[in-house]
C-alpha cells in the first residue's frame, strides 16, 4: 500500500510539476492553460506573494495541489481565502489526497485569520459539490455554485 503524501506548502523548485497539474486541471474543464512557469513563480513567490500554494508530495512526485487567494470582507474587518484550484492526480483518486489539501487549506486560512474559506465549483459538477458539502462547506444562492467554510476564530 502507497503511504499518504505529504501535504506542504509549495517550493520554487515545484513550479514545472505544478505548472503540468494546472495543465491537466485546465484541460478537464475543457479549458486551454496559458499559464507560464515565470507567471507561476511570481504570484507563488513573489514579493509579495499573490497565491498561496499546498502540495501533496508523494516520493519525488507531487500528486496534487491546492492554491488559495485571498478574500476581505473590509467593512467587518473579516479575512477569507478561496479554494480557487483543487487538484488530485487522476491515478491517486480515491485515497482521500483532497480532502487532506482541504483540511490543509482550512488551517492555513485559520493561521491566516480568516473567518472562511469559500470554493466554487462548475454547475454540473454534483461529484465536487457533494464532496464540499461532505466537508462541512455551505452551499450559497449563486450560479455558478459557491460554498463557505465558516472558521473557528
Amino acid at each position: 500500500m502507497t503511504p499518504p503524501p505529504l501535504i506542504r506548502p509549495a517550493r520554487p523548485q515545484d513550479v514545472p510539476q505544478i505548472l503540468k497539474m494546472v495543465g491537466q486541471l485546465a484541460a478537464h474543464h475543457g479549458d486551454v492553460p496559458t499559464l507560464t512557469a515565470e507567471a507561476l513563480q511570481r504570484d507563488l513567490f513573489g514579493d509579495p506573494p499573490w497565491i498561496c500554494a499546498l502540495v501533496a508530495e508523494s516520493g519525488e512526485d507531487l500528486v496534487g495541489y491546492a492554491v488559495m487567494c485571498g478574500l476581505i470582507q473590509l467593512q467587518f474587518g473579516a479575512r477569507g481565502m478561496d479554494l480557487h484550484h483543487l487538484f488530485t492526480d487522476a491515478a491517486r483518486r480515491g485515497e482521500g489526497i483532497g480532502r487532506r489539501l482541504v483540511e490543509a487549506c482550512r488551517r492555513e486560512a485559520m493561521a491566516r485569520s480568516c473567518r472562511v474559506l469559500t470554493v466554487g465549483t462548475h454547475p454540473d459538477n454534483h461529484a465536487a459539490q457533494a464532496f464540499y458539502a461532505d466537508l462541512g462547506f455551505e452551499r450559497r444562492d449563486s450560479h455558478p455554485p459557491r460554498f463557505t467554510l465558516r472558521l473557528d476564530p
